[in-house]
């Protein structure tokens, strides 16, 4: 089930603690994001890539198992963002702790300010709503086109679920096909069954 349709966009979605409302508005990607900064993070699923600027939270990024993947997806944040971070844990630790607190079961809603700039149109209403979705909860393709005011651009909600700078936080994980079936996540479907998996046990438990 997905929540009523989300606010216009720039204005705060009630029940997202504050996530929809610390979303940074479209910009160019190199105007007013100041310094910019970054660390690997590990999780349960996979080191993170974490980037934040002056904004908020723009990249967070679970790599590829495989040499050379952090570089790659370090040189494609840059090339995004058009500036190259800075390696520093110390700018990324509001983030990271609170990535460390989903993981441990203690934390069911992000309060990091989002830079998400670099998304735009329909793809960034798409992410809106998805960000609309509960914690312990699901929502199919088909739903989040409608709450993003586009109903039938299923394929556009899936593209923008698949391309989004953001993991986990925005949780794309939650985004299901109509007939339940989970997808393939990136190509890695056990990450998003594993997060489904994480908050439906948590949920249950109270």
């Amino acid at each position: 089930m997905i929540p009523p349709p989300i606010a216009p966009r720039g204005r705060s979605v009630e029940g997202t603690a504050g996530i929809m409302g610390a979303m940074a508005p479209p910009t160019p990607a190199d105007s007013g994001r100041g310094r910019v900064a970054f660390t690997v993070h590990p999780t349960p699923i996979g080191e993170a890539l974490v980037v934040v600027t002056g904004r908020g939270l723009a990249v967070l990024d679970v790599l590829e198992v495989r040499r050379g993947a952090a570089d790659d997806a370090l040189a494609a944040a840059a090339a995004s963002l058009r500036v190259v971070p800075e390696p520093d844990a110390e700018a990324t630790a509001a983030v990271t702790a609170q990535l460390d607190e989903y993981f441990d079961g203690i934390r069911r809603a992000f309060d990091v300010p989002l830079d998400l700039g670099t998304v735009t149109g329909f793809a960034r209403a798409a992410l809106a709503a998805v960000c609309a979705i509960p914690y312990g909860e699901t929502a199919s393709y088909a739903e989040v086109a409608i709450t993003a005011g586009s109903p039938g651009a299923n394929r556009a909600v899936g593209s923008a679920c698949a391309r989004t700078p953001i993991s986990i936080i925005v949780p794309a994980h939650r985004v299901v096909r109509s007939d339940g079936s989970i997808g393939e996540y990136g190509g890695h479907p056990e990450r998003k069954r594993f997060l489904l998996d994480l908050e439906a046990s948590l949920e249950a438990a109270g």
